[in-house]
């Protein structure tokens, strides 16, 4: 939709629309007077999050579930959430006094977006104008004021159609994800695909055998006229075959096929005896291979490689480290985080060289500027490499900042100024030494060094690695300067014994990178799918390894079985691409979502073709020709029992299986007996002697104990990090905002022989003994994590026993409240779960039980968990990024109350002293009084469901 323009602009200040209150604060300071910058704090408006939300006149529509009218165009249902209405109002207030609307959101698909939400809701009458920018610097920001643009079209369409095609996804598939495997989970265009490449590699380590291959190290002694004096050299080749090594064995721990005839594979007792061979031997230099050695610097940051090394480096996942880096664009420190671009603007490049002559000296400076180019397919966003704002670098120590946010400055800091210095330069050597021995066997070993003679770019920046046995590029490994045919004399000889190793599982960084090379999703996305798959309860983090549940398991397997292509990579990088094309103007959005959900019959098939313009990937993968409608309506006989059961052995009286069940996965045996899995126990280790050990523990049970005849719940008691307990089992279709009752089992009950009555009984805590005669307020008995006791308003006493909560009477309670309260402290409880060292503080982060729920502290910031966080499952990363949130807020702001009245007047004054804020906001609070509501009544009528196609 092009950007509205009016016959005759009005006066008045001209009103500018970010997204985060930061980025407002920083701009404000940067246009001055005559500019009102306002936040939207975020996204104005969205499909409806459930039913609730839906307008009356649409419920009874039968698309409204979806919020996507999908017989008519696929036109979506926008609604204005509940706790957007105010921002909306403020607005609305602002604009009805502005002179122009600059609409200053993010430059790409998804500020594109936020930005014509805003114009579409707001409907303004005075000029409008897309203000884009990728730094906050006054120079940027004036710039941008003065070159404005139109709202890209494309772009837009673009986000509707990847926000309504997730939409269709994850509302039709999850739903039979509860039916066929657990309540509340949920499935996703690219989450379902990042949670199947994890489970793929736990399906590796599970099949994986180990082999064993041996080796000789020997070091040698080269004379002491030589420095170094000694060289370390591996046995590579006997008898003219290589010797095996890890890369020539297959994961079912035999050798490769390739290497049965080419390579000699060594056990204990053959090294052993290579050994006590070549214990009088001779060894001879064969040959010494040197050549130049030289080393580019690295491209500047995009989204993903900044992930992947502030993952490696700073230990921050990529959530923490968007949010870190968000933190630095809207304060102005960097250029904008999202972004698949590493070229540097000619500014930026003078900015980097400068600082490389200034800091390095002219050595370090190459003649010319280097110039990068973007490797990545279709990369989209129209930024810079992510780089330090302006055109002068600060130095981390001149930014001020701390903590997390200086860290990942300078990250980014050195990244950008190594990029353009001089290549490392040295020389690499390989050495070759040979012997034979006592039985006439010839053995040779080789050695492998590198010296950096002028280390360029290295002095400012090495990047990290991910495996750590893998050598950094700034690694120097020194050999003697021997010649070929020199004699060494072995002082050890040893037999090295190796063991192939499994896969290792993805961590953030690595995972992110595979999701990059395959084209699936999108930089700005990657953090949120991490984020999603972990807080779904599909993915756990084992250190920095990501390590699948077999919840995971078994929706991955349902979805392959049922939704193939669904999961398939091919076909998910295939969708961006097709989304891209969109953004490009190459591709209808309706036709192409028409396609997706209704099919192409005649046209697209599963095993190649595909309709022209259709959502068609790589290697004959393309849209099936029913489509995802016809798909999640016609299932046919799944099987909810075989998709979620998992063969582990036999124990000799039957198979054992791993099963999901609707309160959690267990092991089963042939006879029945079952016992829980633990929720840290990865699915790579439960072999069937872990479940044989499982099985002999009673502890492990969970036992169903009858549906409470009040509520039609099932009733269960369970084994619990933190001890046994009973809760109640919501149905499928509970609200979200539900929450189950339960209660901890009594210090007298056992998990084994507690009954469904007494269960019961817990569960109907808190009990209400009736209000008090004094003060009328309620008491009521309830059990507390340091013991039961009784409650009137804020004021509490202890019972003696936990019995008494079923027992004590309202006079009871009455004669307990005359008492006077214990004074003194409680000694400070002991913490729920200890999480490791923060970061940034290095002092360690346990969860606690506070005043008003679970809180995470390190000492000295505490930070309560949200909603969705959980004391069992809540990670160091989380803890971390919660804290860091806390610190840069700072202390909260005493507020005093203030009569709306006095506030208007202090508004009123501000705007007679000529601030351009209080200005606008004054005049459109007086311009509202004035105004009668017709014209409000008559603007909420208008349909905001759709967009025009």
């Amino acid at each position: 939709m092009p950007a509205k323009k009016a016959s005759t602009p009005t006066e008045g200040p001209r009103l500018v629309i970010v997204e985060s209150p930061a980025k407002a604060k920083t701009i404000a300071g940067y246009l001055g007077r005559g500019y009102v910058v306002e936040s939207s704090v975020g996204h104005i408006r969205d499909l409806p999050g459930g039913a609730a939300e839906v307008p009356a006149k649409y419920k009874k529509e039968p698309w409204a579930r979806l919020g996507v009218n999908v017989d008519e165009g696929f036109a979506p249902l926008y609604v204005v959430p509940a706790d957007k209405k105010p921002t909306l109002r403020r607005l609305k207030d602002l604009m009805s006094d502005a002179g122009a609307v600059y609409l200053a959101t993010d430059e790409d698909r998804e500020g594109e977006a936020i930005a014509w939400h805003l114009l579409d809701e707001l409907k303004p009458k005075v000029p409008v104008h897309r203000m884009v920018f990728h730094e906050i610097t006054p120079e940027a920001i004036n710039q941008a004021v003065s070159n404005p643009r139109q709202i890209n079209d494309n772009l837009v369409d673009a986000q509707e159609t990847r926000r309504i095609l997730d939409r269709l996804y994850g509302y039709e598939v999850s739903p039979v994800l509860w039916k066929k495997v657990m309540p509340r989970l949920s499935a996703g265009r690219v989450q379902s695909v990042a949670t199947r490449m994890v489970v793929d590699r736990e399906r590796e380590r599970i099949a994986f055998r180990t082999a064993t291959y041996w080796d000789l190290v020997a070091e040698l002694d080269a004379g002491e006229t030589k420095d170094p004096r000694t060289v370390t050299v591996r046995l590579v080749n006997l008898d003219g075959r290589r010797v095996a090594q890890g890369r020539d064995f297959a994961s079912d721990g035999t050798l490769k096929p390739a290497a049965r005839d080419t390579v000699v594979h060594l056990d204990q007792a053959q090294a052993d005896a290579l050994k006590s061979g070549l214990g009088e031997s001779t060894f001879t230099v064969r040959g010494v291979e040197s050549k130049p050695y030289r080393r580019s610097p690295y491209a500047p940051f995009r989204t993903t490689t900044l992930q992947q090394e502030a993952a490696r480096k700073l230990g921050f996942g990529a959530a923490r480290t968007m949010q870190v880096a968000q933190r630095l664009y809207e304060n102005g420190h960097i250029t904008y985080m999202r972004t698949d671009s590493i070229t540097l603007s000619e500014t930026a490049v003078s900015a980097a060289r400068a600082q490389v002559r200034q800091l390095f000296g002219a050595d370090y400076l190459p003649e010319k500027p280097r110039v990068y180019q973007s490797k990545v397919k279709n990369a989209q966003e129209a930024h810079e490499a992510i780089r330090p704002s302006g055109d002068r670098f600060r130095t981390p120590a001149e930014t001020g900042l701390r903590g997390d946010e200086f860290r990942l400055y300078e990250l980014i800091w050195m990244r950008t100024v190594a990029s353009q210095m001089r290549d490392a330069e040295g020389r690499s050597v390989t050495l070759r030494v040979g012997a034979r021995t006592a039985d006439g066997r010839d053995a040779e070993f080789t050695a492998s060094g590198k010296v950096i003679t002028f280390h360029g770019f290295l002095k400012a920046y090495v990047e990290g690695v991910d495996d750590a046995t893998t050598e950094t590029d700034s690694a120097e490994r020194r050999l003697p300067d021997v010649v070929e045919g020199d004699t060494l004399v072995a002082t050890r000889i040893d037999a090295d014994g190796h063991e192939t190793k499994p896969p290792a599982r993805y961590t953030e960084a690595t995972l992110v990178r595979e999701l990059e090379e395959r084209e699936i999703g999108r930089p700005s996305t990657y953090a949120s799918i991490l984020g999603t798959i972990l807080g779904r309860g599909y993915i756990y983090k084992k250190g920095q390894a990501l390590v699948p549940t077999w919840v995971a398991f078994a929706v991955v397997r349902l979805l392959e079985e049922h939704f193939s292509h669904l999961v398939d990579y091919n076909f998910t990088a295939s969708m961006e691409d097709a989304l891209d094309e969109i953004a490009r103007g190459g591709s209808d959005m309706q036709t192409w979502l028409a396609r997706f959900y209704f099919g192409a019959p005649g046209e697209g098939t599963a095993n190649g073709g595909g309709a022209p313009g259709g959502p068609t990937g790589g290697n004959g993968v393309a849209l099936q020709a029913d489509g995802l409608k016809s798909l999640v309506t016609e299932l046919g006989e799944i099987d909810a029992r075989e998709i979620s059961t998992f063969p582990i052995g036999d124990n000799g009286t039957g198979p054992v299986v791993v099963r999901v069940g609707r309160y959690g996965p267990y092991v089963e045996d042939a006879e029945g007996n079952r016992a829980n899995v633990p929720e840290d126990l990865p699915p790579d280790e439960l072999t069937l002697d872990k479940a044989k050990e499982l099985l002999t523990q009673p502890a492990g049970l969970e036992r169903e104990l009858g549906t409470d005849p009040e509520t039609g719940h099932p009733v269960v008691a369970k084994a619990g990090r933190f001890g046994p307990y009973v809760t109640e089992v919501l149905p499928e279709d509970a609200p979200k905002s539900a929450k189950p009752r339960t209660a901890s089992l009594f210090k007298s009950m056992n998990l084994d022989t507690v009954s469904f009555e007494e269960a019961l009984r817990l569960l109907s805590l808190p009990r209400s003994l009736g209000d008090d005669p004094d003060s009328g307020e309620e008491i009521v008995a309830l059990n507390g994590r340091y013991g039961p006791y009784v409650k009137k308003g804020t004021d509490s006493r202890s019972l003696g026993s936990e019995e008494e909560l079923f027992t004590v009477t309202l006079e009871q309670a009455v004669e307990l409240f005359k008492q006077p309260k214990t004074r003194g402290r409680r000694a400070a409880a002991a913490p729920l779960r200890e999480l490791g060292d923060d970061p940034e503080t290095g002092k360690p982060v346990v969860v606690k039980d506070g005043r008003f729920g679970p809180y995470v502290t390190d000492g000295e910031t505490n930070a309560t968990l949200r909603k969705d966080d959980d004391v069992e499952s809540i990670s160091l990363d989380r803890a971390a990024d919660l804290l860091a949130e806390k610190r840069a807020k700072g202390p909260a702001p005493k507020r005093a109350k203030k009569a709306a009245k006095k506030t208007a007047k202090k508004a009123a004054k501000k705007a007679t002293a000529g601030a351009g804020a209080a200005k606008a906001t004054a005049a459109g609070a007086r311009k509202a009084a004035a105004k009668k509501t017709t014209e409000k009544k008559a603007a909420a009528k208008k349909s905001s469901a759709a967009k025009k196609s």
